[in-house]
């Protein structure tokens, strides 16, 4: 028996199952009905009021959580629908500060689209009392501005439950509503993560990255410093969209060349970095196993997710590995080895790093980074800003050719290409783990069991007479459910990988924006995915451990992994943070 409901849609009959909205039915049927607050599976609360449709009732309803029930007949595009829309939208902007032209979302700003396919004017705009705020720019990786807000609440759900952080909701009631933190705090005074996931989910421009290319250009035009760019492999895959190229292109040798243009004296690749993290943590974990250390050891290479763990679970710092993050690795590789490769002063270098991480530039800044007296890294750029300094530039990107990373820190693998997707760190570890533990080559590369976007992954994986039990989480609303299990003695691992954000770096919170509505047409996490494990499948090496580099740093300057040397650059240690900054700084 057929659980699926039939209804008409615009005088088109659409089948679906049944518990699907109206939105979805339309969807389906190719019809598309405006939305503003809805995310799929994160925000469907009918809130904005932009979808609502005409079915026969008094009143117009929201598609968005109108349930499709057998035979209905809705009208999407009616005279009272769009005039209903449009109101709705009028009232938005009378209170939205519509500096559109300088606003860092313009062009790809969901009210801005609306605006002008419902034909607004300035004229049309109701006038009135309008609210102004501060603008809060006082975290390190996340500005906000309420002056842009226009109260969706995709923020805040996607804070409380994609991250199960929950740093901003509403506050107040009718126009006096706004999105606050608690006790109307700074980010930076809250248990803010850094990850960027509320700026994804925003549709205008009330949240954005706290931008760092003023200083990379001053860093540039400055004689007297030597800049070195480093990327990190999920930029790849996603920059060329923001030159309207299709989601999931790699574009590394576009990149290395507009790097180049830019002015950067060396253009080196985050992979390098990734593999030495491999040879680093693949080597940290099987002596934790051999000598009966803290485990699950758990990944650290997603700053998102040491700032969730240290707040909310420090009682795991124990479980960290004390590895840097790879860009972290890589500045102070560049500014210790390249340094003296290169007779340049390390206080004379620069090293910037472009990620798809908002969080990195918290961690850029923490103190306990700085192996050679100086910060390991200096700027943090995201991938759109990035492509801002490219368009700023003048550089045309579709045209420019292929070049490739400077030599000395440029050699990577496969398994430090999928570091940018959930998993990725894991599988890269195994590939060398495997053959650190059996002595004997690794045939099969692929380890399935890891990949995918299912929120907790778990294998079972067979290593010589030992069964090593893995996990990996992404989301911190999932690493918090995991850690739960394992607190609990409900699951028992031996290694662990944790990416702060949903698919991994792909979908980080500095990379190219998508809408609500093209996310539904193509998801940025499996698309570009897909760009980085095709890129491991194509390289020459795929295991850490191959890397030529990698290889020679050890022989020339580190000795062999976990090293007293090793130790000292590219290790770290954590702190537990309090979970109320602004409540217990006023208290000293």
């Amino acid at each position: 028996m057929s659980n699926n409901i039939t209804l008409t849609i615009d005088n088109v009959k659409v089948e679906v199952p049944q518990g699907a909205t109206v939105l979805d039915a339309a969807r389906k049927a190719n019809i598309r009905i405006p939305t503003l607050c809805f995310l799929e599976e994160i925000n469907e609360i009918g809130a904005c009021r932009m979808c609502v449709v005409e079915t026969g009732s008094r009143t117009l309803q929201a598609a968005c959580v109108l349930p499709a029930t057998q035979g209905m007949e809705v009208k999407t595009n009616t005279r009272r629908v769009r005039h209903a829309r449009k109101a709705v939208l009028e009232m938005i902007l009378s209170n939205h500060d519509k500096k559109c032209l300088s606003c860092v979302r313009s062009q790809n700003c969901e009210l801005q689209r609306l605006s002008l396919e419902l034909e607004v004017t300035d004229e049309h705009i109701f006038a009135g009392e309008r609210r102004e705020y501060t603008v809060d720019d006082f975290s390190p990786s996340v500005v906000r501005d309420n002056n842009k807000c226009i109260n969706c609440r995709r923020c805040v759900t996607t804070c409380y439950n994609l991250q199960a952080v929950g740093v901003i909701g509403p506050v107040g009631r009718g126009f006096h509503t706004s999105i606050e933190s608690p006790w109307k705090a700074h980010l930076s005074e809250t248990a803010c993560i850094g990850c960027g996931q509320c700026i994804a989910a925003c549709p205008v421009g009330a949240l954005k990255e706290k931008e760092e290319s003023p200083k990379v250009w001053r860093l540039l035009h400055d004689p007297g410093k030597h800049v070195v760019v480093q990327t990190a492999p999920a930029v790849r895959a996603a920059l060329g969209e923001e030159f309207g190229m299709p989601m999931g292109t790699n574009v590394t040798g576009k990149m290395v060349a507009a790097l180049r243009r830019l002015g950067f004296d060396q253009v080196f690749d985050t992979d390098f970095a990734a593999d030495l993290t491999i040879m680093e943590e693949s080597t940290e974990l099987v002596s934790r196993i051999k000598n009966k250390g803290v485990l699950p050891m758990i990944t650290s290479c997603s700053p998102g997710w040491i700032n969730f763990c240290e707040t909310f679970y420090p009682e795991f710092i124990p479980n960290l590995s004390s590895c840097k993050s790879p860009h972290e690795m890589m500045g102070a590789v560049i500014k210790s080895y390249y340094a003296e490769k290169m007779n340049i002063p390390a206080k004379t270098i620069a090293v910037v790093s472009v990620m798809p991480c908002t969080a990195k530039k918290i961690e850029a800044a923490r103190e306990e980074l700085s192996a050679m007296g100086v910060q390991d890294v200096d700027a943090v750029i995201t991938t759109r800003e990035l492509a801002r300094m490219i368009k700023s530039n003048g550089i045309d990107f579709l045209s420019l050719p292929d070049e490739n990373f400077d030599n000395l820190l440029g050699d990577s693998t496969g398994a430090a290409t999928i570091f940018g997707a959930t998993g990725g760190v894991m599988e890269a570890a195994l590939r060398t783990a495997y053959e650190t533990i059996t002595g004997q080559e690794l045939t099969s590369l692929d380890f399935h069991g890891v990949r995918g976007q299912k929120g907790v992954k778990e294998a079972d994986i067979q290593i010589g007479d030992l069964t090593l039990r893995v996990a990996v989480a992404h989301g911190t609303a999932n690493a918090k459910a995991l850690l739960e299990s394992v607190k609990s003695g409900e699951k028992q691992y031996d290694f662990i990988e944790v990416m702060g954000c949903r698919g991994g770096c792909v979908d980080g919170g500095g990379q190219p924006l998508v809408s609500a509505e093209n996310r539904l047409r193509s998801d940025p996490k499996q698309v570009r995915a897909r760009a980085l494990y095709k890129a491991d499948e194509g390289s020459v090496r795929r295991k850490s451990h191959e890397n030529p580099g990698i290889q020679r740093l050890y022989k020339e300057y580190l000795g062999e992994p976990n090293s007293h040397k090793a130790h000292h650059l590219l290790h770290t240690h954590y702190t537990k943070r309090s979970k109320y900054r602004q409540a217990e700084a006023a208290s000293v």
